[in-house]
């Protein structure tokens, strides 16, 4: 049984709000990760792609969703984002937590290929880390480049030919709370991971063993669930344009798309 941190349950909860309302289509997710929002998608009736660069990390999604791929549901792609090629268009694409890890050029990058891949009806959505005052240890051993502000976003995605339709910050207050027990979790078991160069810290970022921070034992489940975490979804939605939250979504539409009133 898979036991999600606070702040993805979070972010789990939040995602299911921004796709309950969207008609089933085809999504393409780059670096999956543990699979959670892909997963969330799947149980929605979705068909997609999970492009996953790290061997291992892939095989894991592989033997997660074995289901999903033999009834030609899901498909994991053991490759960089960039040299992927689709003949189908999507409809979502999808990062979670990747694009900070990207150099300059790359985040560009990134957005020129998601409007490549999008369908002229298509969005993008991506949550990324925010709070640039939070930076810390886990930005660190995690080859962050960046943090972002709301702010930031939404001028990056005008210049880079996007609209940007919604941003808002998630995990607002809790995972703020909790920042310096993880900060103490990351250091304690995960400190040696500095020396290491930027590519790997960001390979090894997917499949990350901390206990009481990526694992949990079994009888936390009781308070590690969406019912139990429910008043600080609540606490998130209300505080949404806070500078101070530690995650950002944002959706957008490539530029020439008309926006209806």
């Amino acid at each position: 049984m898979m036991i999600l941190p606070p702040g993805s349950i979070l972010q789990k909860m939040h995602f299911l709000n921004k796709i309950k309302f969207l008609r089933p289509g085809f999504f393409i997710e780059m670096g999956p990760g543990n699979g959670t929002l892909s997963k969330v998608l799947l149980e929605h009736k979705w068909m997609g792609v999970g492009v996953e660069e790290d061997k291992n990390t892939a095989l894991g999604l592989t033997k997660k969703f074995k289901e999903y791929i033999e009834q030609g549901q899901y498909k994991v792609i053991n490759k960089n984002f960039f040299e992927t090629n689709f003949r189908r268009k999507a409809d979502l694409v999808l990062s979670s937590m990747v694009i900070e890890h990207l150099a300059p050029k790359q985040e560009l990058a990134f957005f020129k290929k998601s409007k490549m891949l999008l369908k002229k009806t298509g969005s993008l959505f991506c949550y990324v880390p925010g709070s640039p005052t939070n930076w810390g240890i886990e930005d660190v051993i995690a080859g962050h480049y960046r943090r972002y502000t709301m702010s930031r976003i939404r001028r990056k995605l005008i210049s880079f030919g996007w609209t940007p339709l919604n941003v808002e910050g998630l995990t607002y207050p809790l995972s703020n709370v909790l920042l310096p027990i993880s900060n103490y979790l990351v250091n304690r078991y995960e400190s040696k991971k500095i020396k290491l160069s930027l590519k790997m810290k960001t390979l090894l970022s997917g499949r990350r063993e901390v206990p009481l921070k990526t694992e949990f034992p079994v009888y936390l489940k009781i308070f590690l669930n969406e019912v139990a975490l429910y008043p600080f979804h609540w606490l998130q939605t209300i505080f949404k344009n806070h500078s101070r939250s530690l995650t950002i979504f944002f959706e957008a539409v490539p530029k020439y798309r008309p926006i209806s009133a």
